[in-house]
């Protein structure tokens, strides 16, 4: 069995109509590569499409069946049984760029051989959404970043709200996140939020690589991130935005001392608080209006330094502000995260 430089996870459930496109597009790269395939308790063919590739490819994919433990349940499994230096996420309805894959695997096994003298923390790429029905795809680029070659914090500069980085953009080092000791919560969804924020403190080296690598579906009316499904499922929202709140004091935590890192992880969660807020809103409803203030109690009493400081944006003042004109701007700021985050 050769080293394994990358896992990939595929967390899977009732996956069995998409799941094969999205392993072929991965088994275009084949040395150092690890697939780890996730049945999180399906009721469908998933368990057994995953043994079929399992026993086809023994040296590259594991199966591994699990009860239902949620998203975050899967990826947990997925990062406690990596064998990789690195690790990627790929949910199972979406897939990856060939041409761009084989240069992802390129330098990887470029940082993980003897001649090199660097290991990146977290390796980026972009990422492309595949809107259903549209034929022009937006492309999620980092043309803020140095290219092809080691950074830190300090030259990260963040420009303009569509380039935060999202779990589709992300290849950590499996170390790190088993240092930081990540745990996702069972039964939630939007955990991929919690993986793109709570590990960053401890990334110390990037490496950005400008190839759009990873094609991310949106489209299917059932999906988490279509706008009608996260109305239902507000209170995981929610609950994520709050694990995010309580993850980090940042103008008091000496994990979030650089200031580039401060600034960046302060946008992130002011961003998702503005997108909890928004839906919230958009629920019409009293209660929805009394959970978003509610909300925002909840970030005052954990750290009054960020909560000032994100109630002083305009993203801030914009879900905050009471009166006739509320609806008009929160409806704005919706337009501008469904462009952002991708949700439908």
């Amino acid at each position: 069995m050769d080293e394994k430089i990358l896992t990939v996870v595929i967390p899977c459930y009732n996956s069995q109509d998409y799941m094969k496109h999205c392993i072929k597009s991965l088994l275009c790269e084949r040395e150092g590569l690890e697939i780890i395939i996730v049945d999180d308790g399906s009721t469908d063919d998933t368990a057994a499409i995953a043994d079929a590739y399992e026993k086809k490819y023994p040296d590259i994919i594991r199966a591994i069946h699990q009860e239902n433990g949620g998203h975050g349940e899967a990826l947990n499994t997925g990062i406690k049984n990596a064998r990789g230096t690195y690790i990627k996420i790929v949910d199972s309805d979406d897939w990856v760029s060939k041409n761009a894959f084989h240069e992802i695997m390129t330098k990887l096994r470029f940082f993980t051989s003897e001649e090199s003298r660097v290991l990146p923390d977290l390796v980026i790429s972009n990422f492309v959404y595949e809107k259903e029905g549209k034929k022009i795809k937006k492309v999620m680029r980092y043309h803020h970043l140095p290219k092809d070659e080691l950074f830190t914090w300090n030259r990260f500069a963040l420009k303009g709200a569509s380039s935060f980085l999202l779990m589709h953009s992300l290849i950590y080092r499996v170390g790190l996140l088993r240092e930081c000791r990540l745990t996702l919560p069972k039964h939630t969804f939007y955990v991929d939020n919690l993986y793109a924020y709570i590990p960053l403190p401890y990334v110390k080296t990037m490496y950005y690589i400008d190839v759009n690598f990873y094609r991310y579906y949106v489209g299917r009316p059932d999906q988490s991130v279509h706008e009608d499904v996260m109305l239902t499922r507000l209170d995981q929202q929610l609950r994520v935005n709050k694990i995010m709140i309580d993850a980090y004091r940042l103008f008091d935590d000496p994990r979030t001392e650089n200031p580039s890192l401060r600034t960046y992880m302060l946008k992130d969660i002011n961003m998702i608080t503005t997108i909890s807020s928004i839906l919230l809103i958009r629920t019409h409803t009293k209660t929805g209006l009394e959970k978003r203030d509610e909300l925002w109690d909840y970030l005052k009493k954990k750290d009054i330094k960020m909560w000032r400081r994100m109630k002083k944006t305009f993203l801030g003042r914009g879900v905050t502000v009471e009166g006739k004109f509320k609806r008009k701007i929160a409806e704005f700021l919706y337009l501008e995260a469904k462009s952002i985050i991708g949700f439908s």
